[in-house]
């Protein structure tokens, strides 16, 4: 009687402790895999893993846990790597619809999220990915981290530096992001936009504005990205005029950013995710891939702690 009260106490903690800190842990498996879906599946094999663990050899949860999630996402990146290489079109990040929480309110948690940082990881080795999120955006330390990936610390601090190089030489400014003035920009676009009006359209883009679509051959979009604001201007406005009266479009927060839920008919067929500079839409990324549509209908909560 007494060993099957213990354990069930012993199953209650696991899945309390688990549950206290899944945001935390999504949002660290999202991040180096840039998929809520395969997050998602992450999280299962890691608490599945997590419940045969003895409470009572765990000094500290939070680092635990991360340095598992850390190793199936690794595990998991890996083995997608072939994949990748074959997918049709360009790879995107999976969308990932926010709950109600304000997570600009986070800085760093709203860049790491952002559908720019997400496509800018994309070009770092899985290895640099992992310690670079973790050590950016969660602040473990290089003990942690070498841990979760495998490595002698004195290398996660090289790859930690050599990660850290490649993306600040590539990413753009966005400590001056204002929310609600893209909140704003974005609706002025889709009325731009509805009205057909290229002049208008173009005043809105920044000169080397890039349309990014991601359909994986499974739905009709531009195999390769378009360029050029005029370019992209055209493209959206003819993109109106073939669904003229029949699009509706539904704006909502993805990846820390506003963002459009497009429907023809009321069926879903993407989503566009803008980063805006300056007041100028400088990418557009866009989501047709329905395959990764299908994470859209659940929103999810993020944190860093």
């Amino acid at each position: 009687m007494t060993n099957r009260v213990d354990s069930a106490a012993d199953s209650s903690g696991h899945a309390e402790r688990f549950t206290l800190l899944r945001p935390l842990l999504f949002t660290i498996a999202y991040e180096i895999l840039g998929s809520a879906t395969e997050a998602d599946d992450v999280l299962q094999d890691s608490y599945l893993r997590w419940a045969d663990v003895d409470l009572s050899s765990v000094r500290d949860t939070k680092s635990y846990l991360a340095r598992l999630v850390t190793r199936q996402a690794l595990n998991t990146l890996r083995a997608q790597a072939r994949r990748r290489e074959e997918y049709v079109g360009p790879w995107l990040p999976e969308p990932l619809l926010l709950d109600d929480q304000d997570a600009s309110a986070d800085v760093v948690l709203a860049e790491s999220v952002s559908m720019a940082m997400l496509v800018l990881l994309e070009t770092l080795t899985p290895d640099e990915r992992a310690v670079f999120v973790l050590r950016e955006v969660f602040g473990f330390d290089y003990g942690e981290i070498a841990d979760a990936v495998g490595k002698p610390a004195a290398t996660v601090r090289q790859v930690a530096h050599r990660a850290r190089e490649h993306v600040h030489a590539r990413r753009k400014r966005f400590d001056d992001v204002d929310p609600a003035r893209n909140a704003e920009i974005t609706q002025q676009f889709l009325a731009t936009a509805a009205s057909g009006d290229v002049e208008a359209l173009l005043a809105m883009l920044a000169p080397d504005a890039v349309w990014t679509a991601d359909s994986g051959g499974k739905a009709s979009a531009a195999r390769k990205p378009v360029v050029g604001a005029l370019r992209v201007a055209r493209a959206v406005s003819g993109l109106m005029r073939k669904t003229q009266g029949r699009l509706r479009a539904q704006t909502v927060t993805c990846n820390s950013a506003p963002a459009v839920l497009v429907y023809l008919d009321d069926h879903l067929e993407g989503v566009i995710t803008m980063e805006i500079i300056d007041g100028k839409i400088t990418n557009l990324y866009v989501m047709r891939n329905p395959e990764k549509l299908a994470a859209l209908v659940t929103a999810r909560e993020i944190s860093r702690a």
